[in-house]
């Protein structure tokens, strides 16, 4: 696959004009289309993204990263990327890694391939650790497959898995809820280690506020798909026969006409995705 003429870098920001123009600059060696969707910001973060060669949007006030990231991800269906890598705006990925995402993508045939920052030899503020290793095992079990870095920005996903239909969520609980989304849909998951630049400067997560709305999403969408299960709603004269198999060996698409196909599928167990080359090639 030719990556560049796929694959569209997306990287919302917030007053980030400190770092967004070096790392406009640098992506654009790997990935040259980058579409910067500046978050309300009052600084100068869309001039310097433009400076630096990047396509802007920019919003008035601040709708949240969900809303700036599915915005960007339109764009980037209208300009005939099939893909996006997503990158958060402060400088915290490097673009160094870039190619694992391209070249895991390519070996797996993964739909969704996700940074991890939890490889041995990398470190994370300890707020960060705890809050971050606490959403992930939580949706781990909600899902049934293992999640070792559930709020990871950095990020590479196939754009025609991403509906806005599907997602309700517009702040950073956005990234936990693509995952939902691509498990319920069977969609193979991948993890990559990569590399955590932490600066001095102080993160745009808020610890109690941001915490809180993600546990929000997490039990309000963990009862509707309990509910769903409970009373099962199939159209009429249908069938096993009318579902399609898709993705991971046993998982099952469900029939067209079934409302909700994320709180029907969420609960159910999904075969434990292939975290590095090594278990890659044992089971393989």
């Amino acid at each position: 696959m030719h990556w560049p003429s796929r694959c569209a870098t997306l990287i919302p920001c917030h007053n980030e004009s400190d770092a967004v123009f070096s790392l406009v600059k640098v992506v654009r060696q790997a990935l040259p289309t980058v579409i910067v969707v500046d978050d309300g910001s009052t600084d100068g973060t869309a001039a310097q993204a433009e400076a630096a060669g990047a396509r802007v949007i920019r919003f008035s006030r601040s709708r949240g990263k969900g809303a700036a990231l599915m915005d960007g991800f339109a764009l980037a269906k209208q300009f005939g990327f099939s893909w996006a890598l997503t990158m958060d705006g402060d400088g915290q990925h490097s673009p160094a890694d870039i190619p694992e995402f391209l070249r895991r993508a390519s070996d797996t045939g993964a739909a969704l391939v996700v940074g991890n920052r939890f490889a041995p030899g990398f470190a994370m503020p300890a707020m960060r650790r705890i809050v971050n290793r606490t959403m992930s095992a939580l949706l781990s079990r909600r899902l049934g497959i293992a999640l070792p870095d559930s709020q990871c920005g950095f990020r590479l996903a196939r754009l025609d898995e991403i509906r806005p239909e599907d997602f309700q969520t517009r702040h950073f609980e956005f990234e936990s809820e693509m995952l939902a989304v691509f498990a319920a849909r069977g969609l193979r998951i991948e993890f990559v280690p990569v590399a955590s630049i932490y600066s001095t400067e102080r993160s745009k997560i808020r610890v109690v506020p941001d915490s809180w709305r993600w546990l929000s999403w997490f039990v309000k969408s963990s009862a509707r798909s309990k509910s769903r299960m409970r009373s099962p709603v199939r159209p009429e004269n249908s069938s096993s026969a009318d579902t399609e198999t898709s993705g991971w060996p046993g998982q099952r698409r469900a029939p067209a006409g079934v409302p909700s196909y994320l709180d029907r599928k969420l609960g159910t167990r999904f075969p434990t995705p292939r975290f590095g080359a090594q278990k890659a090639a044992a089971r393989d």
